[in-house]
């Protein structure tokens, strides 16, 4: 470590050096939470309601849809999240798009999967044949 002269060293005296992956030597960042991640709260709706959802800051949106299924009910496959008016992805971080605390994201059921749900729904109580992979209305 080296003694420095910024804001820094009136917190603690000392500038503390970190080496990055590409070899690179940087001052090491503080971070306010010294005992793990961040925890943010999203305010997830619906169509007719809202959930407050406590998460890590650094998880993925697949993680928050597994936290929502076990909230609403519905499976993270058929599950859309829309961010600042963008459907995202599983595999994407909410710190990596911008995802802040308080921050709100919208939740739909994709459509397809509901349309599916209906159909086996009127089909298991015999009023519509479901005919094939496509889908054919066939009224009795």
């Amino acid at each position: 470590t080296a003694t420095g002269l910024g804001g820094d060293a009136k917190l603690s005296g000392e500038i503390k050096w970190e080496l990055r992956p590409g070899g690179m030597l940087v001052q090491k960042r503080e971070s306010v939470e010294k005992d793990g991640e961040s925890i943010i709260t999203l305010r997830v709706s619906t169509v007719t309601q809202w959930h407050d959802i406590s998460i890590q800051a650094t998880s993925s949106f697949g993680e928050l849809k597994m936290i929502l299924a076990m909230v609403t009910g519905l499976e993270p496959k058929e599950q859309r999240l829309l961010y600042r008016g963008k459907e995202r992805e599983d595999y994407e971080y909410l710190h990596m798009v911008g995802v802040k605390d308080k921050d709100k994201v919208l939740l739909f059921e994709d459509p397809a999967i509901k349309e599916r749900k209906l159909l086996n729904l009127a089909a298991t109580n015999g009023r519509v044949q479901v005919i094939g992979s496509t889908y054919h209305t066939i009224c009795v």
